[in-house]
Formats: structure tokens, C-alpha cells, sequence
């Protein structure tokens, strides 16, 4: 294999590993090996190595010679920090389009279409779809504040987000549904301007999802 098929090997085995450990296929705690990718991607283990140590480096993996490698799970003080920092960041935006009434209209109009996606994932059982959904929801939410500077942080925190809402909602269906019911609090509380309550609405929902949802 030359260097440059080996560098798109070990990206495509990085991908395919990354994706499923954000959309909870690969579960926080499973050891996989470097034969059993190589064998289901038809590459050798050189490539897999390779994603397997850009993925220790990230924090996603952890490499165990001879034996492997360990989804990391989700750590309790990820949660709390992770949550803390949506919190705030989905607030203040939610503050500033409240100004801007053309804004609202147009953001909760996109909440609408992305509550609709997230609800058929849910229905279809679709997971990656369904917390994909989930992400794009509270991400629209931090933007419409339309300050680059936060919204890229925010940006840093979705794949925590996608990942810690597929073990949450991940075989419970009721806690799907609540996602759901609350994503649709939250867009009512923005379409009528309560900034209270929808930060409110923001830190029970975050605190259901996440906290009593079940990763802890």
C-alpha cells in the first residue's frame, strides 16, 4: 500500500470508528481490536493502528497493547461541564434573537423542521439520525445569538453532545420521547420571547437528558 493509500486507509478507519462512538453503536466501556476493524474494512492493521492512536490522542480511545482498544466512557465531571457551558451559552443567545424579531421567527421556524427530523428518527429508530437531530437543534439555539466567538465554542462541544445524548436516550424510548416534548417547550418558550423560562426549561431539560436520563 503506498504512503497516500495508507493516510486515506487510516482516515477512513478513523471516521468509521469516531462516528460510531458519537452516535453510541460503539458504547462507552466496549474493547474493540485492531484484527476485528481490519477484517470488517478490508484493510490492514497498519491503517487501524493509525486511527486508533489519533483517537487515544483525542481522548476517544484507550489503547491497551495486544489486547486492544477501550471506548472511553462519558466521565460524571464531563457531563457537569459539558452541561454547564450549554447552559449558559444557549441562554445568552436566547436573550439576544428575542431582540430581534425577524431572527425569532426565522429560528423558530428551523426548530420546527429540526423537531419534525428528530421525531421521525425517533419513530424509524434511527439513533444517529435522532441525535444528530438533537445536536443541530441546541446548536441553532447557541447561533441565533450571533456571536462567532461563542457559538464557535460552542461548536466544540457537539460531538460531547451527540455522544453523551446516545447513551442517555439510547433503548429508552420514553426518555426519546421526552427529548422531544421538551425541544418543543423550548421552542414555544423562545417564540414567545420568555427568556425565563426558557432558561429555565434549558437547565430541567439538560438535567432530565443527561444527568437522571441515565449516563450517570
Amino acid at each position: 500500500m503506498s504512503d497516500t493509500s495508507s493516510i486515506s486507509a487510516a482516515e477512513a478507519v478513523y471516521r468509521h470508528v469516531k462516528d460510531r462512538v458519537l452516535t453510541g453503536e460503539l458504547e462507552g466501556g466496549r474493547m474493540i481490536s485492531e484484527g476485528e476493524l481490519s477484517t470488517t474494512l478490508g484493510v490492514s492493521r497498519t491503517p487501524v493502528r493509525e486511527a486508533f492512536l489519533r483517537l487515544e490522542v483525542e481522548g476517544w480511545l484507550r489503547l491497551f497493547p495486544k489486547r486492544g482498544a477501550l471506548v472511553v466512557p462519558v466521565a460524571p465531571h464531563e457531563i457537569d461541564e459539558v452541561l454547564d457551558a450549554r447552559a449558559l451559552l444557549e441562554t445568552h443567545a436566547a436573550t439576544d434573537v428575542v431582540t430581534r424579531p425577524d431572527d425569532l421567527a426565522a429560528l423558530v421556524d428551523a426548530l420546527d423542521e429540526v423537531i419534525a427530523r428528530q421525531r421521525t428518527s425517533h419513530e424509524a429508530g434511527d439513533l444517529p439520525g435522532y441525535t444528530e437531530a438533537d445536536a443541530e437543534f441546541h446548536r441553532l439555539v447557541a447561533e441565533a445569538g450571533q456571536n462567532s466567538l461563542l457559538a464557535g465554542f460552542y461548536r466544540t462541544l457537539r460531538e460531547r453532545q451527540q455522544r453523551m445524548t446516545a447513551d442517555s436516550v439510547r433503548g429508552r424510548s420514553a426518555a426519546a420521547r421526552t427529548v422531544l416534548d421538551e425541544h418543543r417547550e423550548l421552542r414555544d418558550h423562545l417564540a414567545a420571547g420568555d427568556v425565563a423560562a426558557f432558561g429555565r426549561a434549558l437547565v430541567t431539560h439538560l438535567d432530565h437528558t443527561h444527568r437522571r436520563g441515565g449516563t450517570r
